[in-house]
């Protein structure tokens, strides 16, 4: 099963990351890691709740002013 990962920079070291699908989230020093303790939070999560996939998550982007 393919999902999908979200890596955002942690402001004190390392990343976060993101399932979008399940809504599990996790961290670790580098991309790698993170998405390892992604892969198993997410695992797990599965284990207890199956997912029905019915589609995909569509990561876009917006812009808002600076001053907001």
């Amino acid at each position: 099963m393919e999902l999908s990962a979200v890596l955002t920079p942690d402001p004190t070291e390392g990343y976060v990351a993101f399932n979008p699908e399940t809504g599990t989230t996790t961290q670790g020093e580098t991309v790698e890691e993170a998405l390892c303790n992604l892969r198993e939070a997410t695992e797990l999560y599965l284990e207890e709740f199956p997912l029905s996939m019915t589609g995909r998550p569509l990561l876009t982007s917006f812009q808002v002013p600076d001053h907001a």
